[in-house]
C-alpha cells in the first residue's frame, strides 16, 4: 500500500503536469511529443546501408605485409619486371550498417549528400545470408578476381607474343573484398611485365571486373567510386560499358571517363592515354 506522503507526491505531480498543460497550450504539448517521438526514431536502428568513397589503392605501388615489410602489390617472380612512373588506382566503396546497424539519422544525412548513397540491406546482403557468410562471400571473389586477373594478364602478354612461361604472379590486396577490381590488378600485372611507361606519369583508375573471356564485367557503386578516384589525384577513369548509365551525368570535374569492353580495350586507352592520346577515347554514352 502507499503511503499518505507517497498519494501526495503522485498527485503533485498530475496537478503540476496538467497546469503545465493548460499554461502551454495542447498543440505545444502535442508538438513537444511528437518532436520527442522523432528524436526517439532517428536513433533508432535503420534497414538501410549507407556508402561512400572508400580509399584507393595503386596497384603498381607497395603495401604493408602482416609482418610490417613493405612489398609490392602485384609480385612479379621468374621473369624481368618494369617499374612505371604513373599510378594504376583501384577503387573502393566503404559500407557501413553490414556488421552493425546504422541509425536512420545516419542514412538520413547519406541521403541528402551528393557523395554518399543509401541501399535497403537486402540488396547488400541476401535476407537468406548472414554477415559472416556475406564476408566470406566476398574474400572468395576477391581471391577468384586476383587468380583471374593473373591468368588473364598472362594470356594476354602471351597472344602478343611475349615470353611469360616462367612468371609467377601473386598478389597482396587482402584487405579489398569483392571480385570489382580485376580489371586494375590485371593491367598492373601487365604493366610490370612490360618494359613501356604505359600511364605516361598519369594516375589513372579504373573499375570492373575480369571475365575468363577478356571481357570487362559491370561492378556497384560506381559513382562512389569516381569520386574516391578524383579525391585521390586520378585524371583518367577506365569505366565498364555495362555500367554507363550510371556513370553519364555523375563524372566528377576534372575527371575523363573512358568507356571499355574487354581487356584489349583497357590496354589500349592505357597506352594511349599515356602517350597523350586520350582525347578520342570513348565516353560513356547511354543507348535510347
Amino acid at each position: 500500500m502507499h503511503s499518505k506522503r507517497e498519494k501526495f507526491a503522485q498527485s503533485s505531480i498530475a496537478t503540476r503536469l496538467s497546469n503545465y498543460i493548460r499554461s502551454r497550450g495542447m498543440r505545444y504539448c502535442l508538438g513537444l511529443v511528437g518532436a520527442i517521438l522523432c528524436v526517439l526514431l532517428l536513433v533508432m536502428p535503420s534497414a538501410y546501408v549507407t556508402e561512400g568513397p572508400g580509399p584507393t589503392r595503386n596497384v603498381l605501388g607497395t603495401v604493408t605485409s602482416e609482418q610490417g615489410k613493405k612489398v609490392d602489390m602485384i609480385e612479379v617472380s621468374g621473369v624481368k619486371t618494369y617499374r612505371d612512373t604513373g599510378k594504376l588506382l583501384l577503387v573502393t566503396v566503404n559500407s557501413y550498417g553490414i556488421s552493425e546497424p546504422v541509425t536512420n539519422a545516419q542514412v538520413l544525412m547519406a541521403w541528402v549528400n551528393p557523395k554518399a548513397g543509401v541501399l535497403p540491406r537486402e540488396a547488400v546482403i541476401p535476407p537468406n545470408q548472414t554477415v559472416d557468410e556475406y564476408q566470406k562471400k566476398s574474400e572468395k571473389q576477391m581471391t577468384g578476381a586476383q587468380d583471374s586477373a593473373s591468368q588473364q594478364a598472362l594470356s594476354f602478354l602471351k597472344s602478343r607474343g611475349q615470353d611469360v612461361s616462367k612468371a609467377k604472379i601473386s598478389m597482396h590486396v587482402d584487405e579489398i573484398g569483392g571480385p570489382s577490381a580485376g580489371l586494375m590488378y590485371t593491367l598492373g600485372a601487365i604493366d610490370k611485365l612490360t618494359e613501356a611507361d604505359e600511364t605516361g606519369g598519369k594516375a589513372i583508375a579504373g573499375t570492373g571486373t575480369m571475365e575468363k573471356d577478356g571481357k570487362v564485367g559491370g561492378i556497384g557503386g560506381i559513382r562512389l567510386k569516381m569520386i574516391g578516384a578524383k579525391r585521390d589525384g586520378a585524371t583518367w577513369f577506365l569505366a565498364p560499358k555495362a555500367n554507363c548509365s550510371e556513370v553519364v551525368g555523375n563524372v566528377p570535374d576534372g575527371l575523363r571517363d573512358v568507356q571499355v569492353s574487354t581487356l584489349s580495350d583497357a590496354y589500349e586507352a592505357l597506352v594511349a592515354i599515356g602517350q597523350g592520346k586520350g582525347d578520342s577515347l570513348p565516353h560513356c554514352t547511354v543507348n535510347k
